[in-house]
C-alpha cells in the first residue's frame, strides 16, 4: 500500500465536509497540522500514506474550492491562515472536479448519466496512474425514496435505467451505481439511499468490490452510542429520549425541508431503538438557525427509571463544527476502503459500523463493541 497512489473521489466535492477534508489532507500531508481526529492513526494496519491520496470529484455547483475554504475559515472550521497555505492543493483538486448528475437538468436516460460519471472516474484513475479510486458520497441529504421492484434485482434495474422516460434511482444511487461500474469501492457518508439497495449489493458482489455506509456518526448520535449501553448495562429503564438539533449552513437549509430531514430522522431513530433493545418515545427535531453558520448544537433529554420506579433524568448539550468532525472520518474511510479493496474484501463492510449511524452489514450500534471490531478487522488486513 505504501507504494500505491490512491484516488479519493468525492460526490459533493465542493461542499463543506469535502472542502474541509481536502484542506485537512493537504495540511497533514504537508506537515502543517497533526492528523487529530483521524482514527486510522490509532490502527495497526497497512494503509495508504496521507501523501499518496489524489483528490477529485463530482458536484453540481461551481463555487471554487478555494472560495469555499475561505468561507469555512471565516466560520472557524478551518484555521484562518490555512486556505492560503494549501491553495495549490485546493486548486489541483478543483481541476479534477467534473459536473455531477442533476436530475432536473439531465437529458437522457439514467444509464447514460451513470456512464458519464463512471467515465469521469475511470479517466481520473488512468491519468494519474492510480492503483484504485475510493468514491465517497458527502453530498446533501436526499428525501427518502419509495421502494421499487427494480431496486431488488440488478438485471431489472439495468433494464429500467436505459429508459429515458423513467427516473428509477435517486441521485445518490446513480452515483453509487456509477462508482461500482467504474470498479471503485464506495462509501455513503449521508443518510440518502445511496448504495443501500439489494440490486447495488448484487453489483458490488459481481464486481468484487467492498462498500460501507451509511450516515456518518459525528455528534449527537456518537454520544448516544456511548451512553445508551450504559443504561442497559445498569438495568436502568429509559422511558424517553428527546432531542433537538440546531444547525445552520448548507445542512440547516437542506434539512429545514421535512422531506429531506426524513432520511436523517429515520437513521437516528433506528440506531437508538437498536441500542436500547426496544421501542422508546424518542421525538427528535431539526431546526435551521442560519446565524449558527457551520456550527451545530444538539440537546438531549433522557428520562429514565431506577430502583423502585425512581424517576430521574440526564440532560446533555453538544456543540461542535460538524464538518471538522466529519472530515477526518471521510479521510479514514478512504484509507480503509482502499486497504479492504487491496485485500480482496467484497460487499458491505460491517466492521466499519464504527463510522455510521445506520451501518450496512452490521446490527451492532454500541460504540465500544464497534471500536473493538474495527481494530480487530484492521489488524487482519495486514
Amino acid at each position: 500500500m505504501a507504494r500505491d497512489r490512491t484516488g479519493l473521489w468525492l460526490i459533493g466535492v465542493r461542499g463543506s465536509v469535502a472542502t474541509t477534508a481536502i484542506s485537512g489532507l493537504a495540511a497533514v500531508s504537508g506537515g502543517l497540522a497533526p492528523p487529530t481526529g483521524c482514527v486510522t492513526e490509532l490502527l495497526d494496519a497497512d494503509l495508504p500514506p496521507w501523501d499518496s491520496l489524489v483528490v477529485g470529484g463530482h458536484d453540481v455547483v461551481s463555487t471554487p474550492l478555494a472560495k469555499r475554504a475561505e468561507a469555512l475559515a471565516e466560520h472557524g472550521v478551518l484555521p484562518y491562515h490555512l486556505p492560503a497555505r494549501v491553495a495549490d492543493a485546493l486548486n489541483a483538486a478543483d481541476a479534477e472536479v467534473r459536473p455531477g448528475y442533476d436530475p432536473l437538468t439531465h437529458r437522457g436516460s439514467q444509464a447514460e448519466a451513470a456512464g458519464r460519471l463512471a467515465a469521469d472516474i475511470t479517466d481520473f484513475r488512468e491519468r494519474h496512474g492510480l492503483a484504485r479510486v475510493v468514491v465517497i458520497n458527502v453530498a446533501s441529504t436526499e428525501p427518502p425514496v419509495p421502494a421499487r421492484p427494480e431496486h431488488d434485482d440488478l438485471d431489472a434495474l439495468e433494464a429500467a435505467l436505459v429508459d429515458p422516460a423513467r427516473t428509477v434511482l435517486p441521485s445518490s444511487s446513480v452515483a453509487a451505481y456509477a462508482a461500482l461500474r467504474a470498479g471503485c469501492p464506495f462509501a455513503d457518508f449521508t443518510p440518502s439511499t445511496g448504495i443501500a439497495l439489494p440490486a447495488l449489493d448484487q453489483l458490488a458482489h459481481r464486481e468484487r468490490l467492498p462498500y460501507a455506509g451509511r450516515d456518518g456518526k459525528t455528534g449527537e448520535t456518537l454520544l448516544r452510542t456511548v451512553l445508551a449501553p450504559m443504561f442497559t448495562a445498569r438495568a436502568l429503564r429509559v422511558r424517553s429520549w428527546a432531542g433537538t438539533n440546531l444547525l445552520g449552513g448548507g445542512d440547516g437549509a437542506t434539512l429545514e425541508d421535512p422531506a429531506h430531514a426524513g432520511s436523517k430522522l429515520e437513521s437516528k431513530a433506528r440506531g437508538l431503538e437498536a441500542l436500547l433493545g426496544r421501542e422508546v418515545t424518542a421525538p427528535l427535531h431539526i431546526d435551521n438557525v442560519p446565524d449558527l453558520g457551520e456550527q451545530k448544537t444538539a440537546w438531549d433529554h433522557v428520562s429514565f427509571e431506577g430502583f423502585l420506579g425512581a424517576r430521574m433524568s440526564l440532560q446533555l448539550t453538544w456543540t461542535g463544527l460538524d464538518s471538522s468532525l466529519a472530515a477526518p472520518l471521510v479521510l479514514d474511510l478512504a484509507r480503509l476502503l482502499a486497504a479492504a479493496h487491496a485485500a480482496g474484501e467484497v460487499g458491505a463492510l460491517g466492521a466499519l459500523a464504527f463510522f455510521f449511524k445506520d451501518p450496512l452489514g452490521s446490527d451492532e450500534h454500541r460504540f465500544a463493541e464497534q471500536t473493538r471490531e474495527l481494530h480487530r478487522w484492521a489488524a487482519e488486513l495486514r
